[in-house]
């Protein structure tokens, strides 16, 4: 006869039907119900579901689907533990739990809720699946389970449930291997995060516009997506669309153009574009998000003839302005606006005839000049009646687009947006550097903006049609190849032809192109213009020479980069091959300045190169603008770094450090570290030095503090750790320092103590790190005891700051207690630790009572979280002070008791005891039970049960207990005189264990 069998293998599944029990022997089952097999026979389970393991029955096998699962104590009192993910089957559970407050809700009519709970249990059910799937990357499931862990939190809060606390990386926290303080801190941050997130939603369903204070508050950079799906125009030739973004208020370009090559056939000129034209607008820094208007623009130029019907005969290849397109995006950058699906149509709008002819000021009406005027009015026109313009006679001609802004710099927006943004994706960068500097951006971009010239017809009877051909080439005369980017999206080109106006004595091209050189090489470059009047007759064009060329060089004399800004260039006229000849040219004044300059040494030569007086007439202008990481053009910082052939000016240089804009100071962060360091070093007889290299460290160091650099700290760590190498730099940052520190009752003095303070951390990095660097080469018997004497001394000079009347010094006292404790972690590298803890109590002492309570606090707090508190010798010392500082604060007598300030450092406190690794405790525990835990319980009796800090206190208060043993409990019990104040404490800690 048969038997039931023990399984072996089949011992967990999950119901995939309902099944319906008709006997008492047997199990029902829902759909999702998790069992535990305990035997089997013949197609039928016997088991018990794991939500009611007290009902035992059986059940088909064919309703199971069997699960990976691990058996412990394997026989009567075996259990099963699923071999799925712990967050899957937190999932799980969650799921089987909201489903049935999901069906009570619908029940109850409680239709938003029900709504909420709905969409919530949607998402989560496919973030299950993915994570199910085992497909996603490491990287992106860590992310998903961040969204996972947050939507639970969330939809728990929301339904009344129970907050499950976690760590950073989401795991629930296990009560038993965590502190209660840190249990305690954890439940504050997640309730304070999920109700953000409530408020948020709650914003959003009111219409509120919260996407810059939610998704983008923490974010810096963004970039603009732009996905360009159609161009709608039937102009017969080849075209070229610039496509920028623009701000109409200021009329200035933000960013560099995005090129598409379009066909006469209607089609991308490259067939592998088809489909394929997307770009991004990096850089984009939150300024720029709160510009009142901001447009993307469209400039199409055509590519053939001068006139569109014009035959065979005539010449070709003429780039003819041919029309703008604009859209106002204001909406879609400040947020309001968010599907990258909607496709958006851009109208177009041609230029007439009569007005091209006029040239083609698209964009720049206030920087147009004065005699640009009546018949050749500014092209600007244009665009800005575009802008302007409420309608467009478009004719249904115009561009097809998809926009969507993306938070992040580009690496960020590459891995977010994955989907949108691959390696096919042309990058068009800000002209500018963005909001936050990143280290590792290396950027030589020159950009140059064709503004306006004006030339004389010469013997024709009508203006010329001037082309500017602009190439780049090195002081030997040999061409830069590929050195010129019209727009993103395709690779440089050696020479760029400007648009052709027809007959215009005074053309505006404002067309603005990127230069990018080789760093080795901008010093060599300059930049060549030359003009050529282009006829319409192809075979006059081809005899047609040039006429005249400018240069620009990259490099002043004084070897700073050539100045943002515009620049007049002198036109040269003469024999062509004297024209082409770099080696003749470069020895001329390139700008009407340098003439000015120039011109009397140069009055010879300019008599051998040009053509007489008529060239004088012709003119020429450009702009330029250099965003380089490796370019500069202050002259006082390149004279900085360039000090030793400069050594009279080290003085002025160094002063006028503190003037030079941060974003260039950055850019040679290293050399200007090294140049400071050698000066100090080097110049040592000359103590001035010490003070002004020592004020111009602070300077770059507060500098790096600056939001917009603040990722040049790792850059600046790098450097104190692998580069810096002054061994007795120590000596002089001591000195200085101390000087500051001992006169702080100078007035002339205090920003700059104020200054150094808050810089103290990483000048201490400097000094401690120069000091290992001299014992590691030198020992430590060379300089005797010289530099713990000059930290002593330090110490005794802040503590004499310390004990003055407040008054006098409230500001340099709070910063002192606020950047002191910073100082720790590296001293004590170099320094006896229990000396420091003995300087360090010395210093909180020498504060008069009831003066800065809160910034005393808050310093010994952060003396706690440092790496001195956690060495048990360096405790014995720091914690008598810190129990009677506390004491002090929750005495029944205390007047104006800290109490969030109290409630922070003792938590600090009993965090680090609770560690494993910080050596003996035992006695520790035991001076803050004698001391504190009776003050502890009165605070939270008399504290209002509505106190903020109510909840923190009573964390501590269970920290203590729990973290007391036997002895400590037989010790506390001794301390008690009668029978009624151990009862009477056993009552209030009852009651505080109750309403914890």
């Amino acid at each position: 006869m048969a038997r039931w069998i023990p399984t072996k293998r089949q011992k967990y599944g999950v119901a995939i039907y309902n099944y319906n029990a008709s006997q008492d022997v047997e199990l029902s089952l829902q759909i999702g119900d998790t069992v535990h097999i305990l035997e089997m026979y013949e197609g039928w389970y016997r088991g018990y579901t794991l939500q009611n393991k007290s009902k035992k029955g059986i059940f088909p096998e064919t309703y199971i689907h069997l699960k990976e699962a691990t058996v412990e104590d394997r026989g009567q009192n075996e259990t099963v533990i699923p071999g799925e993910l712990p967050l899957v089957q937190e999932l799980t559970c969650t799921l089987r739990e909201w489903a049935v407050i999901w069906r009570n809700l619908y029940v109850n009519n409680k239709v938003t809720l029900f709504r909420q709970l709905q969409q919530m249990t949607y998402s989560l059910i496919e973030w299950r699946s993915q994570i199910l799937s085992g497909t996603l990357p490491k990287d992106e499931l860590a992310e998903l389970k961040k969204k996972v862990t947050a939507k639970i939190d969330h939809g728990n809060r929301m339904l009344g449930l129970d907050l499950v606390v976690r760590d950073d990386n989401g795991n629930i926290l296990d009560p038993d291997e965590t502190s209660t303080v840190a249990l305690f801190k954890a439940h504050e941050v997640a309730s304070k995060r999920i109700e953000e997130k409530i408020q948020e939603e709650k914003s959003i369903l009111q219409n509120l516009d919260v996407r810059g204070q939610a998704v983008f508050s923490t974010v810096h950079t963004y970039g603009l997506y732009v996905n360009f799906k159609n161009f709608v125009c039937n102009i017969g030739e080849d075209a070229e669309l610039f496509m920028a973004l623009y701000d109409p208020d200021q009329s200035t370009f933000i960013s560099e153009n995005y090129l598409i090559r379009w066909g006469s056939n209607g089609m991308p000129k490259e067939i592998e574009k088809l489909n394929n034209l997307q770009a991004v607008f990096t850089d984009l820094s939150s300024t720029d998000l709160i510009r009142p208007r901001i447009s993307l623009v469209c400039q199409i130029v055509r590519v053939g003839h001068m006139e569109l019907k014009e035959g065979k005969r005539h010449t070709c290849g003429l780039r003819r302005p041919f029309g703008v397109a604009v859209m106002d995006i204001t909406d879609i950058i400040h947020g309001k606006v968010d599907d990258e699906e909607k496709q958006h149509f851009i109208p177009f709008q041609q230029i007439a005839m009569e007005t091209y002819i006029r040239q083609r000021q698209l964009i720049m009406s206030p920087l147009m000049t004065s005699h640009v005027t009546g018949e050749n009015e500014p092209l600007t026109s244009v665009l800005n009646k575009v802008i302007a313009a409420k309608e467009v006679n478009h004719k249904g001609q115009g561009l097809w687009v998809s926009l969507k802004l993306l938070p992040g710099d580009l690496s960020q927006v590459q891995k977010n947006f994955s989907h949108l943004v691959d390696r096919s994706t042309a990058i068009a960068r800000k002209m500018g550097f963005p909001e936050i500097i990143l280290p590792g951006d290396v950027r030589n971009d020159i950009y140059v903006t064709l503004i306006h010239g004006e030339f004389d017809k010469g013997k024709k009877k009508t203006p010329k049609n001037v082309e500017v051909t602009m190439s780049v080439f090195d002081e030997e005369g040999n061409l830069l190849e590929k050195a010129i980017h019209p727009g993103a999206g395709y690779e440089g080109i050696s020479e760029y032809k400007s648009v052709v106006y027809y007959q215009v004595k005074q053309p505006c091209w404002y067309e603005t192109v990127k230069v990018f050189i080789a760093i080795e090489e901008v010093t060599r470059c300059h930049i060549r213009f030359t003009f050529r009047h282009r006829s319409s007759q192809e075979s006059r064009d081809k005899s047609e020479r040039a006429f005249g060329v400018s240069f620009v060089k990259l490099m002043n004399p004084d070897g700073t980069t050539l100045q943002d800004g515009r620049h007049d260039l002198v036109v040269y006229k003469g024999d062509n091959k004297k024209m082409e000849d770099a080696k003749f040219y470069l020895t001329l004044p390139g700008t009407k300045v340098e003439m000015e300059e120039k011109e009397l040494q140069a009055s010879k030569n300019l008599a051998a190169f040009t053509a007489g007086k008529e060239s004088t007439k012709d003119s020429f202008q450009i702009a330029t603008l250099i965003c380089s990481t490796k370019l500069t053009q202050n002259v006082d910082l390149l004279g900085l770094l360039n000090w030793r052939s400069n050594s009279q000016n080290i003085k002025h240089n160094l002063k006028k450090l503190m003037e030079v804009d941060g974003g260039e100071i950055v850019k040679f962060l290293q050399d200007t570290l090294d140049a400071l360091f050698n000066i100090m070093m080097e110049m040592s007889d000359n103590e001035t030095y010490d003070f002004l290299v020592f004020d111009a460290l602070v300077f770059i160091i507060s500098l790096i503090g600056d939001i917009k650099f603040q990722h040049f700290n790792t850059v600046l760590e790098t450097y104190i750790y692998k580069h810096f190498s002054a061994t007795l730099a120590y000596v002089k940052l001591s000195k200085v320092l101390n000087f500051y520190v001992a006169n702080a009752d100078d007035s002339s003095k205090t920003e700059l103590l104020f200054a150094a303070l808050k810089a103290l951390k990483y000048l201490f990095r400097f000094i401690i790190q120069s000091r290992v660097l001299y014992l590691r080469f030198y020992g430590q018997s060379e300089d005797g005891d010289e530099f713990n004497n000059s930290i002593r001394q330090l110490f005794l000079s802040f503590n004499m700051l310390m004990d003055r009347p407040l008054e006098e010094a409230v500001k340099i006292k709070g910063a002192a207690l606020k950047y002191l404790p910073s100082i720790i972690n590296d001293v004590k590298l170099v320094f006896d630790p229990i000396e420091l803890s003995v300087l360090f109590c010395k210093f909180i002492q020498s504060i008069p009572d009831n003066q800065l309570v809160r910034q005393k606090l808050t310093c010994m707090t952060k003396m706690v979280e440092s790496g001195l508190f956690q060495q048990s010798e360096c405790r014995d010392v720091l914690l008598p002070l810190l129990t009677d500082q506390l004491s002090g604060q929750l005495d029944d007598h205390s007047s104006k008791p800290d109490h969030e300030a109290s409630s922070q450092l003792l938590s600090s406190i009993l965090e680090v005891l609770d560690r494993k690794d910080v050596g003996p405790t035992a006695m520790h525990i035991q001076l803050i039970m004698e001391r504190l835990l009776r003050r502890i319980n009165r605070t939270v009796i008399g504290m209002s049960r509505q106190s903020p800090h109510i909840g923190s206190f009573v964390a501590c208060m269970i920290a203590i207990l729990r973290q007391m043993d036997d002895t400590h409990y037989s010790h506390y019990i001794s301390t008690f005189k009668t029978r009624q104040d151990i009862t009477g404490s056993v009552a209030a800690h009852s009651a505080e264990e109750k309403h914890s």
